[in-house]
């Protein structure tokens, strides 16, 4: 049995107390409680799972008691080990909250990506980070019949898509690293950026114009311009893909552009009514 930790232990006598209104002076909260929001925060907001040490830092428990709490966690399923780098993810108890989250998002913006393909006449994608690879959640296929579209659950490589790029942009540098490191970065064509400072530069680019662009660097002859959904609480992006021919480089900032609104809409308004 694990130790008990002091802080957890005490009597109930406050307990005659919780009749009264919350928030009228008094501190309830629990230290412990508050230590596992944390931890569960922590993982939600991982990408490639986090290590004891993370824990430690984040919670401020030594290591030894940071570890009690992960114990106690992965025996309930909360969170589970890989066993090769022996970092920490959410666990199945979460799997169908996840499953839920993907749904809404997708259902949120399957308007906004039908919107824009009528708009600009090409393919509108939602993908999101999976593992070291992104994967696209839904695509709305382009009407046209030379088309750039990948199929729904099919994945692409994170160095060499817009989408990709999106969601790099705002993860933290080490995480980057570590996902080209186990994936690599292959030269998918003669544009593609294949060394890790290239394609770090290019991530600072692409918080600083607020979108990313592949110039035919996942496809030969294809483009395709991607955002960052910021507010959906997930590694996801949005994006327009075409055939280079179709999709001039002066078009490249009206698309940006039109995806950045439809981003902020899916992240704080209702999505607008189908036809």
């Amino acid at each position: 049995m694990l130790p008990s930790d002091p802080e957890e232990s005490g009597d109930d006598s406050s307990l005659s107390e919780a009749s009264e209104p919350v928030g009228r002076g008094r501190d309830y909260s629990v230290r412990a409680v508050e230590r596992v929001c944390s931890i569960l925060d922590l993982l939600q907001e991982s990408v490639d799972g986090i290590t004891l040490i993370d824990v430690s830092n984040a919670t401020g428990l030594p290591k030894a008691s940071a570890f009690r709490y992960m114990w106690t966690l992965e025996a309930r399923r909360y969170i589970e080990r890989e066993p090769a780098s022996g970092r920490f993810r959410l666990g199945l108890a979460f799997a169908s909250m996840q499953s839920r989250q993907l749904e809404v998002l997708r259902e949120r913006s399957r308007p906004w990506l039908e919107q824009l393909r009528d708009e600009f006449g090409e393919t509108t994608n939602l993908g999101i980070l999976d593992g070291d690879a992104v994967i696209y959640i839904d695509v709305v296929e382009s009407r046209r019949g030379v088309r750039l579209a990948a199929a729904r659950g099919s994945k692409d490589s994170l160095h060499s898509t817009a989408l990709g790029k999106a969601i790099a942009a705002h993860l933290p540098e080490s995480r980057v690293r570590e996902i080209l490191q186990r994936s690599g970065m292959p030269q998918l064509t003669v544009n593609t950026l294949a060394s890790v400072d290239a394609y770090l530069a290019d991530l600072a680019w692409v918080r600083h114009a607020g979108y990313a662009v592949d110039n035919g660097e996942n496809e030969v002859d294809g483009r395709c311009v991607a955002v960052p959904l910021l507010g959906s609480g997930l590694p996801a992006a949005l994006s327009v893909s075409a055939p280079s021919a179709r999709f001039p480089v002066q078009q490249v900032e009206t698309v940006a552009k039109a995806l950045q609104d439809a981003a902020a809409n899916i992240a704080t308004s209702p999505p607008p009514e189908q036809s």
